[in-house]
């Protein structure tokens, strides 16, 4: 089992920056990837960006490629995202993800994954 506790959510303006982080512990040597999704109210939950726990590669979705960093500090099990340039349209309940073995991919849809966090809230003010 592995257990995801986000944090960092909150309320800003447009423009402005959070950095928002995703604790991990239980067997997180099983780690394979970790990716943030985001679900606003009435919509899908999609993907945001992944990185792979070993190797350190990133992947981001195009509607935040440029603005958003995904990282991770696999001494503290830890993986970031730090989410700049901040539109409302990026207003949404971010949840943290991990796959830890196959049929899970660790690929760019929620099935892909096999934890998940709580979520924490992202707002952003026009």
């Amino acid at each position: 089992q592995v257990q995801l506790v986000e944090s960092g959510g909150g309320l800003v303006q447009a423009g402005g920056s959070l950095r928002l982080s995703c604790a991990a512990s239980g067997r997180t040597f099983s780690i394979l990837t970790m990716a943030w999704f985001r679900q606003a109210p009435g919509k899908e939950r999609e993907f945001v960006a992944r990185i792979n726990w070993i190797g350190g590669s990133t992947n981001y979705a195009d509607s935040v490629k440029g603005r958003f960093f995904i990282s991770r500090e696999t001494a503290k099990n830890t993986v970031y995202l730090q989410m700049n340039s901040l539109k409302p349209d990026d207003t949404a309940v971010y949840y943290c993800a991990a796959n830890v073995r196959a049929p899970y991919s660790g690929g760019y849809y929620p099935r892909d994954y096999n934890y998940w966090g709580q979520g924490t809230q992202v707002t952003v003010s026009s």
